[in-house]
């Protein structure tokens, strides 16, 4: 009974030193302003992470944008389900870059749909804008990162921004305050398991 009693004693102090730190992070972190995240990676999850931060702001009566690029032709759960809640969305809508195989029509697309999305990025009512897959736009040469570096930057300063996507620039990692990487671990697709509804897209 002593023994118990005695680790008892030294798990709450432990416990105590803990809250004690993170207290005082909590403390010490009272900067306000909106964030730049980038979630990137090989593993399943970051569009999947966007669209959980924006429905977390839309759950906090947030207004919030997003720009698809890439999967635009799929039918999409949470583009379904947001858009009834007031999101904004502006959609590429041609499908992966493979299946078009037409660079000039791509492009095309990319910079009509980035078009909208730099509305979003200079209207202050917006709180949260998603950019979505926008890594492979920068990557594949369909929109510069100077302009969307300079679009982030320029953004209003309560204005949060998601960027997601495989292969993130080096400048927009260094430039995000929150960086996420999903690392591949295990995938169904991998092992012949067809895509499921409600849970992959």
């Amino acid at each position: 009974m002593v023994d118990q009693t005695n680790k008892d004693e030294r798990y709450k102090a432990r416990q105590q030193k803990v809250q004690e730190k993170v207290n005082a992070r909590v403390e010490a972190a009272q900067k306000e302003k909106g964030l730049f995240l980038v979630i990137t990676g090989n593993g399943k999850g970051k569009t999947t992470s966007g669209f959980g931060t924006v429905a977390r702001a839309v759950g906090h009566g947030q207004k919030c944008g997003v720009g698809q690029f890439i999967k635009g032709t799929w039918d999409c759960g949470e583009r379904n389900l947001l858009e009834s809640h007031g999101v904004t969305f502006a959609v590429m809508a041609t499908g992966f870059t493979w299946d078009t195989q037409d660079k000039k029509a791509d492009t095309a697309a990319a910079q009509e749909t980035w078009a909208e999305c730099k509305k979003m990025l200079a209207d202050g009512s917006y709180d949260v804008v998603l950019l979505d897959e926008l890594t492979y736009m920068v990557t594949y040469g369909y929109i510069e990162l100077d302009e969307v570096v300079a679009a982030i930057n320029n953004r209003p300063v309560m204005q949060s921004v998601i960027v997601t996507g495989r292969g993130a620039h080096r400048t927009l990692m260094e430039l995000a305050d929150t960086v996420s990487e999903v690392r591949n671990v295990k995938h169904a697709f991998e092992n012949g398991v067809k895509a499921r509804k409600g849970v992959d897209w």
